[in-house]
C-alpha cells in the first residue's frame, strides 16, 4: 500500500504538479557526487538535478581566470566512489571538469539534469510532506517543481558576482579592471603591465600563470598569507598505480593524505609558532636571503586561523626569482589615469587590474525558505551535524571543510542523507526533523576562521553548538565515525509521517 501511495505521489498532486523523491539543487562537484550516491545506495529514488547554468561543473565550469587549479590534491577532493587516476595530484580547472563529467555520464547521473533551472523558493507543506520550488526558467517564466526530500548542493558564494570593493578614482583609470570570478576568453595579458590585488589562493595561482606571457606582474596585497609549496604529482601514487589496482591506489593515498592533513592542522593549533617558523623557513628557503620575506610572507595571524595557500612545484616563487612578477604590501590610496597610487607614495602602472578580492558569501544558493508558510531566517537556526537545519524538515545542504578537502565532507554527507532516507522507508515515515532538546545551548559562529570573505558573510549563515550534533568539529575521522555508522535516530532527529491522503502525504 505504501508503494501504491508513492506511485499516487509521484504521478502528482490535485494541480497535477509531479513530486520527485529527492530534487538536488545544483550540478557541480558536491551535486554530482550526491547524485552518484543515491542512485547507488537508494536506487528506487526518483531524483532530479537542477542547475541554474547551462553545463554542469559548478565551480571548475565557472571558473575560467589563466591556470585555475584545486589547491587540495585530487586523491582527497575527488570521490570516494571513483578512483583520480592522472598524474597531477594537485589538477587545473579543465582536468577537474572533465572528472565530474566522466563521473556523471559513468553513472548515468547526466539524464537526470535540468539546467537553466533557477531555484528562487522553497516552501514545505507539513501536511502534504513535501517541498514545492519556485524555479525559474530561462524564458523568465516560473513554475513550481516538488519533492520530498530537498538536497542542496549549490555551494556557499553567489555565483552571480564575486566580492568586488570599490575603489576611489576607478572612474579616472584608463586601463581594464576584471575580477577573476567574471575572466573572460577576450582578455589578453601577454606583453601587458598586471596587477593582481588580492593575497589569497585566486591571486597565487593567477600571478605564476599571468607572468608566462604578460611584460610583469604585480601581486598587491594588504597584508601577507601562509604560503606552503608541495609537489603538483604525488609520487607514491604514482607508483602504486603502476603495481595495484586503480582503486585500491586511490584508497591508500587518499588515506595518506587524510591522516597528513589532520596533521599539520593539529599541529597548527597546538604549536602555532613552531609551524609559522617553519612555513616562513620554506619561503626563505625558496626565494634567497635577500628577500624580504618578513614584510611579504609572514602573516600576523596564526597559521589556520585563514586558509594556508599551497603553491604546486613552487611556481609562485619561481615566478618571482624570474623577476617576472613581484609582491607588493601596501594599501591603495586611488586608482590614477596609468595604475595605482599606493599610501606610502609609491605608484604602480597597470594595462590590467585584476581584483582577486574574494568571494560573496551566499547560504543555500540564495534562495527563501518557508515552513508551513513562515519565512525562515537560516542565521537564527542550528546546524545539525553541519548538513541540515534546526526546526527544517526534510532538507539537507552539502558545505565542505575550512581545513581539508571539501569532498571528503560532501561525500559523508551524501552518505548520510542515503541512510536517513532508508530510514525512514523502513519505518514508513515521510518527515525528518532536526530539533534542539537542550533550547539554552550557547550558540558560536559556524566557522571560526578571520578570512575577510568569511567575516563579512558569516552573519547570515546558521549557528553551531558546544556539543554534537549541533558542533562542526572540521575533522575528517570524528565526522567518518559519526556520519558513517553513528545512529541516524539519535534522540536530535525527530521522525513523523503527516497526513492520510496517500496523495498529500505517506
Amino acid at each position: 500500500m505504501r508503494e501504491a501511495a508513492r506511485f499516487l505521489c509521484s504521478a502528482g498532486g490535485p494541480d497535477n504538479v509531479p513530486v520527485e523523491d529527492v530534487i538536488i539543487v545544483g550540478a557541480g562537484l558536491s551535486g554530482i557526487g550526491a547524485a552518484c550516491h543515491l542512485q547507488t545506495r537508494c536506487p528506487g529514488k526518483r531524483v532530479l538535478i537542477l542547475e541554474g547554468r547551462e553545463s554542469m561543473g559548478g565551480t571548475w565550469d565557472l571558473f575560467r581566470y589563466p591556470g585555475v587549479r584545486s589547491d587540495s590534491d585530487m586523491y582527497t577532493l575527488g570521490y570516494a566512489f571513483r578512483p583520480w587516476t592522472q598524474g597531477k595530484a594537485i589538477a587545473d580547472g579543465p582536468a577537474i571538469l572533465d572528472y565530474i563529467r566522466d563521473t556523471a555520464r559513468a553513472y548515468g547521473v547526466d539524464r537526470k539534469i535540468r539546467y537553466g533551472q533557477q531555484v528562487k523558493g522553497a516552501r514545505w507543506s507539513t501536511a502534504d510532506a513535501c517541498w514545492t520550488l519556485d524555479v525559474a526558467q530561462p524564458d523568465g517564466r516560473v513554475i513550481q517543481m516538488r519533492c520530498n526530500f530537498l538536497f542542496m548542493c549549490a555551494g556557499y558564494y553567489r555565483y552571480a558576482e564575486g566580492y568586488r570593493p570599490e575603489f576611489p578614482g576607478e572612474e579616472r583609470y584608463a586601463g581594464r579592471i576584471v575580477h577573476p570570478q567574471h575572466w573572460t576568453p577576450d582578455i589578453d595579458t601577454a606583453g601587458k603591465r598586471v596587477v593582481v590585488i588580492g593575497s589569497g589562493a585566486t591571486a597565487m595561482t593567477l600571478v605564476p600563470s599571468i607572468a608566462a606571457h604578460a611584460a610583469h606582474v604585480t601581486m598587491l596585497q594588504r597584508s601577507p598569507t601562509y604560503v606552503v609549496a608541495r609537489p603538483a604529482s604525488d609520487a607514491l601514487a604514482n607508483r602504486l598505480r603502476r603495481h595495484l589496482p586503480a582503486m585500491a591506489a586511490y584508497r591508500i593515498t587518499r588515506w595518506k593524505n587524510v591522516f597528513l592533513g589532520m596533521f599539520f592542522y593539529r599541529l597548527s593549533r597546538r604549536r602555532p609558532e613552531l609551524v609559522k617558523q617553519r612555513m616562513i623557513a620554506g619561503v626563505r628557503h625558496a626565494l634567497g636571503p635577500d628577500y624580504d620575506v618578513a614584510t611579504h610572507f609572514t602573516p600576523s595571524y596564526k597559521p589556520w586561523d585563514q586558509r594556508v595557500c599551497l603553491v604546486p612545484d613552487g611556481d609562485l616563487f619561481d615566478a618571482l626569482n624570474s623577476g617576472r612578477a613581484s609582491v607588493v604590501t601596501d594599501h591603495i590610496a586611488s586608482f590614477t589615469e596609468s595604475g595605482l597610487l599606493l599610501k606610502s607614495g609609491a605608484r604602480l602602472d597597470a594595462d590590467i587590474v585584476v581584483t582577486a578580492t574574494g568571494l560573496n558569501l551566499e547560504v543555500l544558493g540564495g534562495i527563501r525558505v518557508a515552513v508551513d508558510g513562515v519565512d525562515i531566517d537560516l542565521s537564527r537556526t542550528m546546524n545539525y551535524k553541519g548538513m541540515m537545519f534546526s526546526d527544517v524538515p526534510n532538507l539537507a545542504s552539502s558545505f565542505g571543510y575550512t581545513n581539508a578537502s571539501w569532498t571528503l565532507k560532501s561525500d559523508l554527507t551524501a552518505m548520510y542523507v542515503c541512510r536517513l532516507l532508508k530510514r525512514m522507508d523502513r519505518t514508513g515515515m515521510r518527515q525528518c526533523t532536526p530539533r534542539r532538546s537542550d533550547p539554552a545551548m550557547a550558540e558560536e559562529p559556524a566557522l571560526d576562521f578571520t578570512s575577510g570573505y568569511v567575516q563579512r558573510g558569516i552573519g547570515r549563515f546558521p549557528k553551531q553548538g558546544a556539543k554534537a550534533p549541533w558542533k562542526l568539529y572540521q575533522n575528517y575521522l570524528r565526522d567518518l565515525l559519526s556520519l558513517r555508522w553513528g545512529k541516524v535516530d539519535d534522540g536530535e532527529m525527530h521522525f513523523g509521517n503527516p497526513g492520510k491522503d496517500p496523495v498529500r502525504g505517506l
